[in-house]
């Protein structure tokens, strides 16, 4: 690996300087022949980068790893976790590394992390640490559709093709995702301090998520449980916003639980559409554990995991750390249910004023019309912004229950419901399952086309624009029923 200084990008060892039991330095696989599929521009110019040099050679090496600045020390990152309830005290970045930290064109600290950039001592079992071309641009693809959304997320700055084949169920083309986040602490980063038996390790990894992440914390009374309460928060309002898009994430480990809360690893995600909380995409996902109603109960199991964690920074006595962290823990259903509530009442444009319990009583009434009729989550919302003008044609048409639909909206009609409101909350165009698939596989066989055309309407999904009627559809009859892939 050559290494060099290069004319834009200047990157600090930050991590790896102050916590050595979390990093191993590691180099990124040589590519053999580095292509650059999709460059986010916008994302680069907000960050403060040159993306004229990010697409040359020199730029392209150092988005799969193969140049390093000077002074950066990239490490794969050490983390423990919950997968599907089962705890490895070991995880940590297998076949991923941060490359290091820098500050963006408005003075916040960023990471520039790599995916797919090969095996790292973290690797498990026979895996190679690398990547294929489809999963990193679906990460490209619906992170930056999630941001458009409005909802906070790590970033994708880059997907390289590496030129070396990639043996899956079929050899396919290797790539490199180059990813920007807050950070990657996670609540696998403090399971990991704890299970190392560290208190300072704890005590200092916690200093840091409130210095960068939550810094009102550290005037708190009890800084350390106010972190926790300010992470449960994050997550509350997160999960809340996934679950008004009818966003599935499908692999909430607590590895991907993130401190500052950012939805990460875009894995075998995907986006509801017929409504039915026991909606799974995920391949792995076998028991429904992430289903899409299932969600919220995830993010508290996890900050439960979070709390164990954290004991020993509450109280010095564990019976009084453990009556700490459970009241703390408890804010999270209280946030998260005023989240989804106030969400909803912006998706049905009800009026400010308006008794919860009359709110609580049209969503007790209209989710289950919308599961018995299997009706289209997002083409819903956005129609019911026709109806509030006075046409609820297109809205009826989506049910079976012509009778109970038109009961529902003659009450709903009747509160006065604001159109614009519901326009801005409600999107027209979210990474539709199909359209995804059709840009991947394009993709994968060397045709950029299609996912350009998706990215594009990702990009501002509340204005709808004649031309882009496919995007805005449901999947058609003989789609079939959808599973996503981890890509590992």
């Amino acid at each position: 690996m050559s290494i060099a200084p290069t004319p834009t990008v200047t990157l600090d060892n930050r991590f790896a300087r102050e916590f050595p039991e979390m990093a191993v330095p590691w180099q990124a696989d040589q590519a053999r022949d580095p292509q650059l599929l999709v460059l986010n521009e916008a994302l680069a110019a907000d960050l403060g980068l040159d993306p004229a040099w990010l697409r040359t050679p020199e730029g392209v090496r150092l988005l799969v790893g193969d140049l390093v600045p000077d002074g950066a020390t990239p490490v794969a990152q050490a983390y423990a976790g919950h997968q599907f309830g089962g705890f490895n005290p070991r995880l940590g970045d297998g076949r991923a590394l941060l490359m290091g930290e820098f500050v963006d064109a408005e003075g916040r600290l960023r990471d520039l992390h790599l995916k797919g950039s090969g095996r790292t001592p973290f690797a498990r079992g026979g895996a190679d640490g690398l990547a294929v071309v489809g999963p990193m641009l679906r990460e490209y693809v619906v992170s930056e559709a999630m941001q458009a959304l409005g909802v906070p997320t790590t970033r994708s700055l880059a997907v390289v093709a590496t030129g070396r084949p990639v043996r899956r169920e079929t050899v396919l083309p290797g790539a490199v995702l180059a990813r920007v986040a807050s950070s990657h602490l996670r609540v696998g980063s403090f399971q990991y301090a704890r299970a190392t038996g560290d208190v300072d390790l704890l005590r200092r990894l916690a200093g840091s998520a409130i210095a960068r992440h939550h810094p009102a914390a550290a005037d708190a009374q009890h800084p350390h449980r106010a972190l926790f309460e300010a992470v449960a928060a994050a997550q509350a309002s997160l999960v809340g916003q996934w679950m008004l898009l009818g966003f599935i994430h499908g692999v909430m480990n607590t590895d991907n639980m993130t401190i500052s809360g950012e939805t990460i690893d875009y894995g075998p995600c995907a986006f509801m559409e017929a409504f039915d909380p026991a909606t799974v995409y995920s391949s792995i996902d076998h028991g429904g554990r992430y289903a899409y109603g299932n969600q919220p109960l995830a993010a508290e199991w996890n900050l439960a995991r979070f709390a164990e964690a954290l004991l020993p920074l509450l109280a010095d006595e564990q019976e009084q750390a453990v009556a700490i962290a459970t009241e703390s823990l408890g804010t999270f259903r209280r946030e998260y249910n005023a989240a989804w509530l106030a969400g909803m009442r912006a998706k049905l444009g009800l009026p400010e004023g308006l008794d919860d319990e009359v709110a609580t009583a049209l969503l007790d009434e209209l989710l289950p019309l919308l599961q018995a009729g299997h009706v289209d989550h997002t083409s819903f919302f956005r129609r019911l912004g026709t109806a509030a003008h006075g046409d609820a044609e297109p809205t009826r048409l989506l049910f079976l229950d012509l009778a109970g639909i038109d009961g529902w909206l003659e009450r709903w009609r009747a509160l006065g419901p604001d159109a614009d409101t519901m326009n801005r909350v409600n999107p027209v165009y979210i990474p539709r399952n199909h359209l995804v698939e059709e840009a991947l596989t394009a993709a994968t066989d060397g045709d950029l086309d299609p996912l350009e055309r998706l990215l594009d309407a990702v990009s501002r999904p509340y204005e709808e624009r004649p031309g882009l009627e496919r995007y805005a559809a449901p999947a058609p009859q003989d789609f079939g029923t959808y599973r996503t892939f981890c890509g590992t």
